[in-house]
């Protein structure tokens, strides 16, 4: 079994199923801890998370000041150009105090603060990781999940690997314009991945995708967004023809555009791609063997060469 590519991923049949399946998932995740959910649900809040949990997973024992510092993850903020350095410190100061991040102890130079993630975080991330290698076996019926299940090892290699490969692809660090104007507003991640878990199994190939009646005050009471901040988040995908309703004054049945759907899947598979990278690099630095062979049922359904 070897990583699947971006364009492998973006072309395969099953993709649109495996959105629908992510998004869902990740939407379980914030109705689950949604004050976790609302830490990284912009696109800026999700790189500084993804890097700092990478530091703190980075940590050794053998080297006391390793892992996470607010030095360390402010030099990495600064470099992705995601935050201010004031927002980062912040940042970090607002995960601690909701308890996602904790002080490690026995430091022993006490002008340095070590921080470590919490169990609570942990399994967030954990179940994040998890989800998406579910999602990237039903495309080519590996064993990613179960592997990973039973060795936590891999999750620990592969999120840092992950983390840095993502922050250094212009694809996934910037977003397209059609989906950009949600991805950099609080909790609009959370929107478009309610938007895309409504596409049906089979969408019309004309050029509106229907996913029915959907109003804003519902989509604000389910994420705990204001009616003006979602209100911001639609105007300028409605204005560009790219989602709207059926009805005046945002009634009816939403649809959203092909090009909408299609920009949002191309700049998934980035992160899927990515992840599959990461976890043969983790599995390969542990030596674990895995069978080269893939069902042919489910190569026959990618079109993919056996």
């Amino acid at each position: 079994m070897r990583p699947l590519t971006r364009a492998e991923i973006a072309a395969h049949p099953l993709f649109p199923t495996i959105e629908k399946q992510i998004a869902e998932h990740l939407i379980g995740i914030h109705l689950r801890t949604p004050r976790l959910s609302r830490l990284k649900a912009s696109h800026r809040k999700w790189l500084m998370t993804h890097s700092l949990f990478a530091l703190s997973l980075q940590r050794r024992d053998d080297d006391p000041l390793s892992g996470l510092t607010a030095t360390r993850f402010v030099e990495i903020v600064m470099k992705l150009g995601a935050e201010s350095r004031n927002t980062a410190t912040s940042f970090l100061a607002e995960l601690v105090a909701y308890k996602f991040l904790r002080d490690v102890p026995n430091i022993p130079d006490r002008r340095v603060r070590v921080l470590e993630t919490t169990e609570a975080a942990y399994d967030a991330m954990s179940g994040w990781f998890m989800g998406h290698m579910a999602c990237l076996d039903r495309l080519d019926g590996g064993k990613r999940e179960e592997l990973a299940s039973v060795d936590p090892r891999i999750f620990r290699i592969a999120q840092p690997f992950s983390a840095a490969r993502l922050a250094e692809d212009p694809i996934w660090r910037d977003p397209p314009d059609s989906i950009g104007h949600f991805l950099w507003s609080d909790l609009g991640g959370m929107v478009l991945h309610g938007l895309i878990a409504r596409i049906p199994s089979a969408p019309d190939p004309a050029d509106r995708i229907e996913i029915g009646r959907l109003s804003l005050p519902e989509l604000g009471e389910v994420y705990m967004i204001s009616a003006t901040n979602l209100k911001r988040m639609f105007k300028k995908a409605e204005t560009e023809g790219l989602l709207g309703w059926d009805l005046p004054r945002r009634r009816g049945s939403l649809w959203l555009s092909h090009r909408f759907v299609g920009d949002y899947f191309q700049w998934q598979s980035a992160k899927f791609a990515a992840l599959d990278q990461a976890f043969h690099h983790a599995i390969d630095e542990l030596g674990i063997s895995v069978s080269a062979a893939t069902p042919q049922p489910l190569l026959a359904e990618a079109g993919l060469p056996a």
